[in-house]
């Protein structure tokens, strides 16, 4: 019954799905989604590979949770100045210095494993390096889709960035496996830095010199940090947009960070069952991002973010209460789905409906929503563990998101859109 219908979907998608698989073969967009690929290759293999760098060493959880804290935490400081500086600056100059500095720290790291004078501190000081490139050229890492495809393509160029990044969530962790078991942790360091290489390269090639010409006139851009950020918030298609994805990664994306604790102290599994469910998790990313590509440029992406946002809340009443480990692997595929077809769909709105010379600003508060989202709400839900338990955090968690988003969902979608949005349905 289910392949009459996968397939039937298919047949009823496959000119939609052809013309976005077609982006694929041209040459600017192809290459940099294959060396989008290869980076993020390297950098899922070092997140694997550092925990273990650092148990190795000594450290203790609360020096684990550190470095994970410090990767973060710039992005509520510096997010918008990355903004501010995709909407002002070279991108083609931010990206590739930021890039750049975030290489030195695995090559730091593999010179100082083969030296034998790693230390804990060490690590971390260079996550938190990580974590400031990192804020500050996101936005324009993110700004680079729109600026080499045509505005109707946007949202299947981002659909199709999605799903290289999910397939890498798969395929990275599996390649530290083989490099952790045949090199040790100083193979995945040396890969992840070998892995810049490639997009520094491309992202130099594809990008315009220069500002971008759509900045270089920004309504009551009054020169500072937060100038545009008061007419971003005034648009209620945009406001719904963020907000969505805020409530998802708050409430739902939790659910990754505790997933250890859920599967050794609910489900009594092991760390084989751990990895199994993360992989869950990336497969059914990669399965969402997929069906995204068989989506209508006009159907409207408000309707597909907001009630897979919902979905994903049930996902995790479901997942706090069910009582088998194969549940749980089915559970997160679901839930892997849902949050990717909510995030890419809200994405996808934000880049085709946002003014040109704020988009830099506008993907910056996207990716505050979603990063520090889940910073915020892995804190609370972290304390509500230790409290009540993680099945019943989770539980409180799920049953927040499923009425939070029905009620933002029911504003959102009353909302006009602009005309010149590509999505009036």
């Amino acid at each position: 019954m289910w392949r009459n219908t996968v397939a039937g979907w298919f047949l009823a998608h496959r000119t939609s799905f052809a013309d976005s698989l077609r982006l694929l073969r041209t040459r600017r967009f192809g290459t940099f989604c294959f060396a989008s690929l290869l980076s993020n290759l390297g950098t899922w293999a070092q997140q694997v590979a550092e925990p273990w760098l650092l148990l190795s060493l000594g450290a203790s959880s609360f020096l684990i949770g550190l470095d994970s804290f410090a990767m973060a935490a710039p992005v509520w400081m510096l997010t918008l100045l990355g903004g501010a500086l995709a909407d002002r600056s070279d991108r083609r100059r931010v990206i590739a210095t930021c890039q750049s500095i975030q290489m030195l720290c695995p090559t730091l790291l593999v010179a100082l494993l083969v030296a034998g004078a790693v230390r804990p501190w060490m690590v971390i000081a260079l996550s938190l390096v990580v974590g400031i490139t990192d804020a500050l050229s996101m936005p324009s890492f993110q700004s680079i889709v729109p600026s080499i495809v045509e505005r109707r393509q946007i949202a299947a160029a981002l659909a199709l960035n999605a799903t290289q990044f999910n397939l890498s969530r798969i395929l990275g962790p599996a390649l530290a496996g083989i490099l952790m078991a045949s090199l040790g942790a100083v193979g995945c360091f040396a890969l992840n830095a070998a892995s810049y290489l490639p997009f520094i390269w491309v992202a130099l090639w594809i990008l315009p010199r220069g500002r971008s010409p759509a900045a270089a006139g920004v309504p009551g851009d009054g020169g500072h940090l937060f100038a545009g950020l008061g007419d971003i918030a005034r648009a209620p298609h945009l406001r719904g947009a963020l907000l969505t994805v805020l409530l998802t990664s708050t409430l739902c994306g939790p659910i990754i960070v505790f997933c250890p604790v859920l599967v050794k102290q609910a489900l009594h599994g092991d760390v084989g069952d751990f990895g199994l469910a993360v992989g869950a998790f990336g497969a059914g990313g990669l399965l969402g991002a997929m069906a995204l590509l068989g989506v209508d440029p006009g159907r409207d992406r408000r309707r597909l973010s907001s009630r897979f946002a919902a979905g994903y809340g049930l996902v995790l009443v479901l997942a706090a209460l069910d009582p088998w480990l194969w549940g749980l692997a089915a559970l997160l595929v679901l839930a892997g789905l849902a949050m990717s077809v909510s995030n890419t769909s809200a994405n996808a709105l934000l880049q085709a409906t946002a003014s040109p010379a704020l988009r830099g600003r506008t993907v910056s508060l996207y990716m505050l929503a979603l990063r520090g989202g889940v910073s915020v709400g892995s804190l609370v839900t972290g304390l509500a563990v230790n409290l009540l338990g993680i099945r019943e955090a989770l539980l409180i968690d799920g049953a927040l998101a499923v009425a939070a988003q029905l009620a933002v969902g029911r504003r959102w979608l009353r909302s006009p859109l602009p005309h010149a949005a590509p999505l009036p349905r």
